[in-house]
């Protein structure tokens, strides 16, 4: 995929912090509550256990403190919306760091306290302008941690399959920044103006070339709701389960969205 052509939308970096730290919270709370048999339960992730994820959602967190114990770039060499397509190349990394994470840490809970106190102070100390480098490219803090919401988001949903009665919560305005980002990862991955991709409350991006409508009902929408469309962008459902669950509306020849999911996998 190459680099984003545009620039992803503003995001207020305020919110962004509360949010990131609300849904960590929520996920840490929840993980107080697990035992052995929950720990130990198959998720959606290939040979993933729960303990796997849970280990995982805190190591998404700890990469920033990676990040900022590393010397500043020199400058800025990407933007928000190239890191959704640039995951996919750590994946065997990502496994292997995240499963000797989870057999490293028999006190997940502790492991994730001691995470968000370290944050915390690391906000504290370090301005949102500040560069780091990410698996994208270098940007700036504040962006990256929109992508910390995008994974807790993603994470939060996975742990919610894995064991059944969790429902850990989800901040509005993670899930809200999830869905945006995803949407206009779309948007870049497939531009053009003949389609309409609704996700109320949250977005609303045109895409796929073809005629571009400029008043009135587009003649080719998709819409979701946001949960729907972070598990169609990350691959966690498919279009065509979607479409026979009545999870997503199709209408228009250019409405078949299908073959450019998942976005992130």
């Amino acid at each position: 995929m190459p680099p984003a052509k545009k620039r992803a939308r503003s995001y207020d970096p305020a919110r962004t912090r509360t949010a990131v730290l609300a849904q960590f919270g929520n996920v840490r709370e929840a993980v107080r509550g697990l035992g052995p048999e929950q720990f130990a339960r198959p998720t959606r992730l290939g040979e993933w256990t729960v303990r796997d994820l849970v280990a995982h959602i805190g190591m998404a967190l700890g990469a920033l403190h990676r990040a900022l114990a590393l010397p500043e770039p020199p400058r800025a060499d990407a933007v928000l919306l190239d890191w959704p397509f640039a995951t996919s190349a750590n994946s065997a990394a990502i496994d292997e760091f995240t499963r000797n994470l989870a057999a490293e840490q028999s006190d997940l809970h502790a492991y994730l306290t001691d995470v968000e106190q370290t944050l915390r102070a690391l906000l504290d100390e370090h301005p949102g302008g500040r560069l780091v480098g990410t698996s994208a490219g270098a940007l700036s803090l504040d962006e990256y941690l929109v992508t910390r919401a995008v994974e807790l988001v993603v994470h939060t949903d996975d742990l919610n399959d894995a064991v059944p009665g969790l429902d850990v919560p989800h901040d509005r305005q993670a899930l809200a920044a999830t869905t945006r980002l995803l949407a206009d990862a779309l948007a870049v991955k497939a531009p053009g103006g003949s389609t309409e991709v609704r996700v109320p409350p949250y977005a609303v991006v045109q895409c796929v070339e073809g005629p571009r409508h400029t008043r009135g009902t587009p003649p080719n929408v998709v819409e979701t709701d946001p949960l729907t469309w972070v598990r169609l962008a990350t691959g966690r459902l498919t279009w065509k389960d979607a479409l026979a669950e009545a999870k997503v509306s199709a209408s228009g020849e250019r409405a078949d969205i299908g073959e450019l999911l998942p976005i992130m996998a």
